[in-house]
């Protein structure tokens, strides 16, 4: 409807917002594509959300891709859905509790490889003019939701981050972290950009805190 477009504007601007604030990509002219390199383009996906807040999320068409050109591995491991009920059996009978974490613009956090680079057309409805006349194309340089590598991109980022905080892998999935301090212990397991979380304690000084 006509009434809803002030508020899907707005949420197209928050995520191009985001994007800039991240440095995602960098606009070229369409000159300095380098020859035969594959061209992506970028789509809008909409959401309403149950609050009745509008959503908009700008993503790669991942489909298009070549692998070997604009991607190499794109494995991400997942926790299984066996090691979620037990976590939840743990934090029941240790008295834990446990909480639900949702990053936002998780994927955007992500660090491509070095050399890693995908060429898109700019997002519909905000292209600019280069000097030969054509649209500016966007030389992405950060994962993107929809790219087919986003995904592990992201996890190479936040596994390493956990065990710099002194978090322990599991050798039985490799998605879940555990930190334990005489009787304070706290557990997350990864399920791409979602954190489950059980902690002993939320006290000032606790890991959790």
């Amino acid at each position: 409807m006509a009434s809803d477009a002030p508020g899907w504007l707005a949420a197209e601007q928050a995520e191009i917002d985001n994007h800039e604030s991240n440095g995602s990509w960098s606009v070229i002219d369409r000159s300095q594509l380098p020859p035969g390199r594959n061209l992506v383009r970028l789509i809008w996906v909409y959401k309403t959300k149950r609050d009745g807040s509008k959503k908009a999320r700008l993503c790669v068409q991942g489909c298009a891709q070549v692998a070997g050109v604009d991607f190499d591995q794109t494995f991400c491991a997942a926790m299984r859905g066996t090691s979620l009920r037990a976590l939840a059996s743990l934090a029941a009978s240790l008295g834990m509790r446990m909480r639900r974490w949702d990053f936002v613009a998780a994927y955007l956090q992500g660090e491509l490889e070095p050399g890693e680079v995908v060429y898109c057309h700019p997002p519909p409805g905000y292209a600019t003019i280069g000097a030969d006349g054509r649209p500016r194309l966007c030389r992405v340089q950060k994962p993107i939701y929809g790219m087919a590598q986003a995904g592990r991109r992201w996890q190479r980022t936040l596994f390493p981050w956990l065990e710099a905080q002194g978090f322990q892998q599991s050798s039985t999935d490799t998605c879940i972290f555990s930190k334990v301090r005489d009787d304070d212990k706290l557990v997350v397991g990864c399920y791409v950009d979602d954190l489950f979380v059980l902690y002993s304690s939320d006290d000032s000084g606790s890991l959790y805190s």
